[in-house]
């Protein structure tokens, strides 16, 4: 009980710490504090077989004005237990460091394996996604690791711990050059909705603003 409410304490203090220290810098073009909130619908259309609807809205120039608007959908298909696949198409309108809004029309294909463990949950998903813009096309690869753990239930009842690692591969830079790592909490709040709420730390050398500190939430509807 003490680890767990140490642990989801550091957690807190950590994201509160990052939120500080973005509110109080100057902005500049490779660092932004930034809120991304997704709402995502899962609906069965087979027993293997689920339709994915999502749209996303981020919050940039330390969540002062929208950055990012996302919308689109796809299909989840479980092959198994362990394994499922999932193409999705985005549209995405996303401003630039002029302020201008640019489109990008991007096609995706996940896979993800769940381990079989059975004290925590481990799962590693591989995204390849092909990017469509005014700007070039390009495409990136996405590998993924996700830990998560039980809260215990006099604690957060239904409520799980986790820790995401993703490096992303571009292919216009040839190499691995962005990294995120994000630790939350995903709490079920009834048998139709879950909310995860997550802060996310991301480094990018290239992009601007490359370095992001983000408080996210992203609620899931499945029916």
């Amino acid at each position: 009980m003490r680890f767990w409410s140490k642990l989801l304490l550091s957690a807190i203090i950590t994201a509160a710490l990052f939120w500080c220290v973005g509110a109080q810098t100057t902005q500049a073009d490779d660092e932004d504090l930034q809120s991304w909130n997704d709402i995502q619908l899962s609906i069965p259309v087979h027993k293997k077989v689920d339709l994915l609807v999502q749209t996303t809205f981020r919050f940039g120039s330390n969540m002062s004005k929208l950055s990012e608007a996302r919308g689109g959908g796809g299909v989840s298909v479980k092959l198994n237990k362990a394994f499922s696949i999932s193409p999705t198409y985005l549209y995405i309108e996303s401003r630039n460091t002029a302020g201008a809004f640019l489109t990008e029309h991007r096609y995706s294909l996940r896979g993800t394996y769940k381990f079989p463990t059975k004290k925590f949950g481990l799962s590693h998903r591989s995204t390849y996604d092909y990017r469509v813009r005014s700007s070039g096309n390009s495409w990136r690869y996405r590998p993924s690791l996700t830990f998560e753990k039980a809260l215990p239930e006099k604690f957060i009842p239904k409520a799980k711990f986790f820790v995401t690692e993703e490096l992303f591969y571009v292919s216009t830079t040839k190499k691995f050059s962005r990294n995120r790592f994000s630790i939350g909490i995903s709490k079920t709040i009834s048998d139709h909705l879950t909310l995860d709420l997550y802060y996310l730390r991301q480094n990018d050398g290239f992009s601007h603003p490359g370095d992001l500190n983000v408080l996210g939430t992203s609620w899931k509807l499945h029916f």
